[in-house]
C-alpha cells in the first residue's frame, strides 16, 4: 500500500475543518438544542458526515448531548473561544483607522463616543496632523447637553430616559450659548433627531464648534461620532462637507463587525 499523498491528507483535514464550522454555525444559529437531521437540513451536508463530525465536536466539547433524540447544543469551549475574542477586542484600537482617516480628511480632532451615566465618554480621538487643534483625550468626559456627541446620543433615548443621564438643572452657562435647561435641550434633541446630526456651536468652549452623527447598527445608536475644531473652521460652506465625510465614517465604523461586537460588549453591565 502505497502512502498517502500529503497534500491530499492536507485537503482531507481542510475540508473537514471547514464542515466542523459549518455544523458549529449551524447549531449557533439555532435557539434551542438542534437534532442530527435539523443539521442536514439547514447544512446540506450528508448524515453520515454529520455524525462523524458531531461525535469528534461532543469529544472536544464544542457540542454537548442533551438528550435521546439525539440533539445538541454548544459546549462550553465555544464560550471559551468567545471569551477569549472578547477580551481581545479593544474599541480605541478597532476605531483607530476609522477615525484617523476622517481627520486626515477633515483636519479636524475626530472623536468617538458613548453615554455613561450623566456623562459623554471619549472611547477613541484622533488628531489630524497640524499644531492647532482641538485637544481631546480618550477617557475624558463631558455633560450631554453641553456636546453635539451628547445630544446625538440622547437623540436615540425617549424624553423620560433623559434624566438618568442629565446632571440637576439649571446648568451653568458656560458660554452665551450653552444649553441651560431640560426644556430648551428637549427642543435641540427634537432637531437632531430630525436632521440626523448635532451641531454644538461654541456652547462649552468659545471659539470651538462641532458635528456630530449616530453609528446606527439594527436601528440602534451604539455611539456618536464627531470632528471638533476651531470655530471659523466650520463655516457654512464646510459644514455639509464635513458632514458627508462624518456619515461615511459612521458608516465604516457600523459596517466593522470587530468594532460592533467591542462596543456591546464594553457595554454590557459587568456583575
Amino acid at each position: 500500500m502505497s502512502e498517502a499523498d500529503p497534500a491530499e491528507k492536507g485537503n482531507y483535514h481542510t475540508h473537514a475543518l471547514a464542515r466542523g464550522l459549518i455544523v458549529l454555525e449551524t447549531v449557533a444559529a439555532h435557539a434551542g438544542p438542534v437534532t442530527l437531521s435539523k443539521i442536514h437540513e439547514a447544512s446540506g451536508l450528508p448524515k453520515s458526515t454529520i455524525v462523524r463530525l458531531v461525535s469528534v465536536l461532543c469529544d472536544g466539547e464544542y457540542l454537548v448531548r442533551v438528550d435521546e433524540r439525539p440533539s445538541y447544543r454548544l459546549g462550553d469551549k465555544v464560550m471559551v473561544l468567545a471569551n477569549s475574542y472578547l477580551e481581545a477586542l479593544s474599541v480605541p484600537d478597532l476605531a483607530r483607522p476609522h477615525l484617523a482617516a476622517l481627520a486626515a480628511e477633515t483636519r479636524q480632532s475626530a472623536n468617538l463616543g458613548v453615554l455613561s451615566g450623566i456623562h459623554v465618554v471619549h472611547l477613541a480621538v484622533e488628531h489630524p496632523s497640524r499644531p492647532f487643534r482641538y485637544d481631546a483625550n480618550v477617557g475624558d468626559r463631558a455633560v450631554p447637553y453641553g456636546t453635539g456627541l451628547g445630544k446625538v446620543l440622547l437623540a436615540d433615548l425617549a424624553p423620560d430616559q433623559f434624566a438618568a443621564h442629565l446632571p440637576p438643572a439649571p446648568w451653568p452657562a458656560v458660554t452665551a450659548t450653552t444649553i441651560t435647561t431640560p426644556e430648551a435641550l428637549r427642543t435641540v434633541v427634537s432637531k437632531v433627531r430630525e436632521l440626523g446630526y448635532a451641531y454644538d456651536d461654541e456652547e462649552w468652549d468659545e471659539g470651538l464648534r462641532c458635528l456630530a452623527v449616530p453609528v446606527v447598527v439594527g436601528g440602534k445608536t451604539i455611539a456618536a461620532v464627531s470632528v471638533s475644531g476651531a470655530a471659523g473652521e466650520f463655516s457654512d460652506e464646510a459644514r455639509p462637507r464635513f458632514l458627508k465625510m462624518l456619515r461615511r465614517a459612521a458608516d465604516s465604523l457600523a459596517e466593522d463587525a470587530a468594532f460592533v461586537t467591542a462596543i456591546a460588549s464594553a457595554s454590557r453591565p459587568r456583575d
